[in-house]
Order: C-alpha cells, then structure tokens, then sequence
C-alpha cells in the first residue's frame, strides 16, 4: 500500500482526508497505520496545523521523491495489466476449492 501513498502524493502536499478519498477503499484506521511506515522511513513528512478541527498535511520528502520514478512505473505497469489481472482473479476466485491434500504438510479442505 506504501506505493499508493508515493504515487497519490507525487504531485504535492495532500490532507489527510484528501488522501483518504483519493485511495480507493481506505478506512482512516487503515490509513493513519500505512502512513506511519513511509514516515518513519523519512519518506514522507508529516506536518500538524494547530487549528479546529486538527489540519494534517503529508508530502514526499526529498528521499520520498526519489522514489517517484519506480512507483509510477509500477502504477503504469498495473493500469497496463488490469484486464489480465481482472480476469485472473475472476477465474480464481471461480474455482472450486482444492480437496484434501493429506500427507503433504498443507492440509486444504472444501467448505
């Protein structure tokens, strides 16, 4: 998800809600606990504005940025190949379950 975070902030300082409506699917839970690993890794910085209610930017630092250029292949990549990894999933998530595959260490079982 840390991508995501790269990618939404490679064109500047975004709020706190701004991201949160821009990245599709994300509760505030989820995305207050994503965004403390890219800042711990000074990758992104983190800045609180003392007013009411609470105001909270976050933007790529200069390390941050550095990234921008493999995230944003990555993000390419994924847009290119959303057909195929759509029809992937459909088709596994379609299939029946694997049987019981006793004596191999993984046991799978059909509910």
């Amino acid at each position: 998800m840390e991508p995501v975070i790269i990618a939404t902030l490679h064109s500047g300082s975004r709020r706190f809600n701004e991201l949160r409506r821009e990245i599709e699917g994300i509760s505030q839970r989820m995305l207050t606990l994503i965004l403390r690993g890219p800042e711990r890794d000074g990758l992104v910085a983190r800045t609180m504005f003392p007013t009411i209610p609470p105001r909270v930017d976050h933007e790529l630092t200069e390390l941050g940025e550095t990234l921008l250029e493999p995230v944003m292949a990555l993000v390419a990549w994924a847009e290119k190949n959303k057909p195929a990894i759509a029809q992937s999933q459909k088709r596994f998530d379609e299939a029946p379950e694997p049987l019981l595959a006793a004596g191999r260490g993984v046991v799978y079982r059909q509910l």
